[in-house]
């Protein structure tokens, strides 16, 4: 059952014609869609939880909006229209006035399976479960634009946003003394420096526990300093098991990096660009932790900038790829489609250097950017994932 609440102007009152056009609209919807709309007269009933329509029946009514149902529904405003009485064009003010206020809304108007279509794709991308995520530490002081909205996370994503202090999280490491399991990885290191690696993933893991986590990002560079020692293995470790982590304390790339791994089952890369060479349209990007699962081969070196630690040297596979970010604001997102070319091993990068082509403009790097860190996962899978995240009302970056 879909509830709709309608609202229309106190001059069309008495006009029983306005009232035949909606019901025929409502009466086409449940035809196609096979369900009932239920037409409510409270407003408290409208639910964030469930779909919710608004019927605007007439222009003028946008009052009854801003005074009778802004106040006490949050959203997400979907409003149902129809080609009469002014009906498109109050809906137009409404969602004017929605997007001033930084909420989500849509106006649903056209064709009639359109408009049911529409309301099929919002049932399919609603989300009821709400995970929860760790924020382990703040961003690193370098990542000067991935703070994010909490309550607006929540509101879009039906993520809950954690915060971990940093100390809590250096003593449960601090209290494992096992060693690694030396002959499960595909490559050989000092055992010492492995021992360190795999105790920040047990204590890491006694907090995803405490705090039932489906993922976390980690201000990981105060790791090296307390522990002597680097999360990169640890992290992948966590993205092998679909715990989703970002390191530096990410947000918006552990939101990336979760929706890719929760809804399209696909292992994410947390890179950054390292080279973007304009005129052949590639970029190299790298970074020194990745999925295990991800690599063709790997090897383990020393973390990039700290020359300690366990960081991860993985060969990707040369095929098609799909980049994604989700911009801090929580209202953009960047995607476009490309291949891996060959992988690098420069000493003066991350340790995971892959080159790709991209399918669309690389100057989006140099002028657009959504950020240092972007997500790489294979397969062609932009229509699908632009698909989802428009649903959930953000805005493409071209």
């Amino acid at each position: 059952m879909i509830k709709v609440y309608a609202i229309k102007s106190i001059l069309s009152k008495g006009d029983n014609s306005i009232d035949k056009d909606s019901k025929e609209l409502l009466n086409g919807l449940e035809e196609i869609l096979k369900e009932e709309f239920k037409i409510i007269d409270n407003v408290d009933e409208l639910s964030s939880d469930e779909l919710s329509l608004i019927l605007v029946q007439t222009g003028g009514s946008e009052g009854f909006f801003k005074k009778d149902i802004y106040p006490f529904f949050n959203g997400p405003y979907y409003l149902l229209t129809y080609g009469a009485n002014n009906s498109l064009a109050a809906s137009l003010e409404i969602l004017s006035f929605i997007k001033n206020e930084s909420k989500k809304g849509e106006v649903l108007h056209g064709d009639i399976s359109y408009i049911a279509n529409r309301i099929k794709d919002l049932k399919k991308y609603r989300e009821d479960t709400i995970y929860n995520l760790g924020v382990l530490g703040v961003p690193s002081d370098w990542l000067i634009s991935s703070n994010v909205d909490y309550k607006k996370c929540m509101d879009i994503f039906r993520i809950k946003l954690i915060d971990i202090n940093q100390e809590e999280v250096i003593d449960a490491i601090k209290k494992h003394n096992e060693n690694a399991p030396y002959d499960s990885f595909k490559s050989s290191f000092d055992h010492k420096e492995l021992d360190k690696a795999y105790r920040i993933y047990l204590g890491l893991k006694d907090i995803v526990d405490k705090y039932n986590l489906a993922g976390f990002t980690l201000r990981c560079f105060d790791i090296l300093s307390a522990l002597k020692s680097s999360s990169c293995l640890a992290l992948a470790l966590f993205n092998d098991l679909g715990i989703t982590a970002s390191c530096e304390g990410d947000i918006p790339s552990l939101l990336t990096m979760f929706i890719l791994e929760n809804k399209f089952k696909a292992l994410p890369f947390q890179a950054n660009p390292n080279w973007i060479d304009p005129v052949e349209n590639e970029l190299t990007l790298a970074h020194c932790t990745l999925p295990l699962k991800m690599c063709e081969s790997y090897t383990f070196d020393t973390h990039f900038e700290s020359g300690i630690g366990v960081g991860i040297h993985g060969e990707l596979k040369e095929e098609d790829i799909t980049i994604v970010k989700i911009s801090s604001s929580l209202e953009l997102f960047y995607i476009e489609e490309g291949r891996i070319i060959k992988n690098e091993y420069r000493k003066d990068r991350c340790r995971s250097q892959i080159v790709i082509h991209l399918n669309g403009n690389v100057s989006y790097f140099l002028t657009s950017s959504l950020g240092n860190h972007h997500i790489v996962i294979y397969g062609k899978k932009k229509e699908e994932i632009r698909r989802y995240l428009t649903n959930l009302g953000l805005r493409e970056v071209i």
